[in-house]
């Protein structure tokens, strides 16, 4: 476990008595970046995932990877590959639009690579990124999670960060994005483990 997670289960569980009691039950935090994805892979990955099962954006991303030698491809090669071969992975039609312009995107800068995103701030790149078409907010918090690894991201448009509360606090309703998102404020700076924590909440 490393030092951040350590601060971060030592901070939460002394927010309240629930958040003690559900770091007791989860355990020890595996929290674990793709340090080595590139910002477009990552981006690309959780289109695949997007309004999915995980098990099907499994499915659909390995038949993705099978078209380039089971190597993540370059932009140069997305852009080179035809719509209907793309089809045949599973994609929708938009999820092929939004991918083709990721890889653009890449070429042209605008996706940055990802020296140049360690570089920026959250909402810089939030602001960059959600201009592409089919790319939300809450894409590029996965990103800024699962690739660059930021410890205070809080998806508060996440079904599961929003019901896991929800269960934690037994609460009738789960909060909506504004109120998830002042909560949260008590959580900083470990919001990303806070939100780890929060898709675990025992149902």
């Amino acid at each position: 476990m490393s030092n951040n997670h350590l601060q971060a289960i030592q901070f939460l569980s002394n927010v309240d008595h629930d958040w003690a009691r559900l770091i007791e039950t989860v355990g020890i935090c595996t929290f674990v970046p793709e340090l080595e994805q590139e910002p477009y892979e990552s981006l690309i990955s959780a289109i695949a995932y997007q309004q999915l099962h995980p098990k099907a954006g499994d499915a659909i991303l390995a038949r993705f990877l099978d078209l380039y030698e089971k190597k993540f491809p370059t932009p140069a090669q997305i852009l080179a590959t035809e719509f209907d071969v793309l089809r045949t992975c599973g994609f929708s039609g938009r999820k092929i639009e939004t991918i083709v312009g990721i890889a653009n995107a890449t070429q042209s800068g605008l996706v940055p690579d990802r020296i140049t995103a360690e570089t920026m701030t959250d909402e810089a790149l939030i602001e960059r990124l959600v201009t592409l078409k089919g790319i939300g907010r809450w894409t590029v918090e996965m990103f800024l999670m699962f690739t660059l690894g930021r410890m205070d991201i809080l998806p508060a448009d996440d079904f599961g960060v929003c019901e896991g509360y929800k269960r934690l606090k037994r609460l009738e309703a789960a909060p909506k994005r504004k109120e998830i998102a002042e909560l949260g404020l008590a959580w900083s700076p470990h919001r990303t483990v806070a939100s780890w924590y929060l898709w675990r909440v025992p149902k």
